[in-house]
């Protein structure tokens, strides 16, 4: 189980189409207040979220997920704009386990989606 939150339309039906090609579950949060309710529901192995998406908040979830000893053990990868060079360091310092560009995302996608270890 995955959870993406993620805002952007075009990512979101990116990662749904992969999602579906390759028999993956992801759930979808567009709320900051659903992100934690849906970890608690889901266990996810995975969240993955939209850097960039200022209305989301990623940078306080992800510090928030790492900093409780019952979540920190959730893999996080975030992508954001390549441009984004301080956002990245801003994401590492938060604690994501991962930061691509979106790019790299697009392409990584099906691995990223697929792999047990993420």
């Amino acid at each position: 189980m995955i959870i993406a939150v993620v805002d952007d339309l075009m990512f979101s039906s990116k990662i749904s189409t992969v999602a579906k090609a390759i028999k993956v579950d992801v759930v979808f949060v567009r709320s900051a207040e659903q992100v934690f309710l849906r970890i608690k529901e889901k266990r996810p192995s995975l969240i993955i979220f939209d850097l960039n998406s200022a209305r989301l908040k990623p940078l306080e979830i992800i510090t928030a997920i790492k900093t409780n000893a019952e979540l920190q053990s959730i893999r996080t990868l975030g992508y954001l704009s390549h441009v984004n060079v301080d956002l990245a360091s801003a994401a590492r310092k938060a604690g994501a386990d991962k930061v691509l560009a979106r790019s790299t995302f697009s392409e990584q996608l099906p691995n990223i989606l697929s792999s047990p270890n993420h």
